[in-house]
Order: C-alpha cells, then sequence, then structure tokens
C-alpha cells in the first residue's frame, strides 16, 4: 500500500503533498510544510557525515509500520514516497511518479519551477498510478 508522496524543492520547500491511506492522521499543512524542511535538512546532513564519497544522502528510512523512499533529481527535487514495510519495486513506482511530473507539471508552460505544483493532469495520473500498485 502506498500511504503518501511528497515532492520538495531544492530549497526544501513543499511543493507537492497528497496521502492515499484513509487511515492516516489528518495533520494541518504547516506540519506538512514542516515536515519537508525537516526531511530537507536531515538529507543534507546525511549526504555530508556519510562515510562513502559524493553520497546522495538519505534514499530508505525503515520503521516498524512504513518506509519512506527518497529519490533526488540532478536538479535538487526530491521524490518522497511512504508505503508500507512490504512494499516491494518502489523504485519503479518512483520512476513513474517522476515520468508523470516531467509530462504534466515541467512541461507545463504555465507551471512556475520551484513552486507549489497545481495541475489535474498529474494528480488524475498519479491517483491512476497509485491504484494500479
Amino acid at each position: 500500500m502506498i500511504y503518501s508522496v511528497y515532492i520538495i524543492n531544492k530549497a526544501g520547500g513543499l511543493v507537492y503533498q497528497r496521502d492515499f491511506a484513509e487511515q492516516l492522521e489528518k495533520v494541518s499543512s504547516n506540519d506538512y510544510l514542516v515536515l519537508a524542511g525537516t526531511f530537507h535538512g536531515v538529507h543534507a546532513i546525511t549526504s555530508k557525515i556519510s562515510p562513502v564519497p559524493s553520497s546522495s544522502g538519505i534514499e530508505v528510512l525503515e520503521g516498524e509500520t512504513f518506509k519512506l523512499v527518497c529519490t533526488q533529481t540532478l536538479t535538487g527535487t526530491k521524490f518522497l514516497i511512504v508505503t508500507d514495510p512490504q512494499h516491494q519495486n518502489v523504485d519503479a513506482l518512483q520512476k513513474k511518479v517522476y515520468d508523470l511530473y516531467s509530462n504534466y507539471v515541467m512541461k507545463n508552460p504555465f507551471h512556475t519551477p520551484e513552486m507549489p505544483i497545481r495541475s489535474d493532469q498529474f494528480d488524475v495520473g498519479l491517483s491512476k498510478l497509485i491504484n494500479e500498485a
């Protein structure tokens, strides 16, 4: 099961957030912004303290009840997918989310980069993708 999808811009701002599981506790939009900023900071710190040269930071964070997978693009945009711990093949799902983002957000001449995503086509495509996963 896919719980949530987050997209964080290169400055650490939350530009997209959507929950897909009804059992998730509802939090305020401010809490989502704090979560994104905190993850951005921790991601940056882990990339610096990693013993592996040229580490990109946190890629997977696993807990008893969830798994968070992060992919950072070359432009610094982070795609976070939160799933149940047993979910397999999250990498393929992230690639498809990125494809949707490329097609419906970045190719939209009315979208301003680094700003919140307001695209019905992206929302519909993401819903369809998550329902198929």
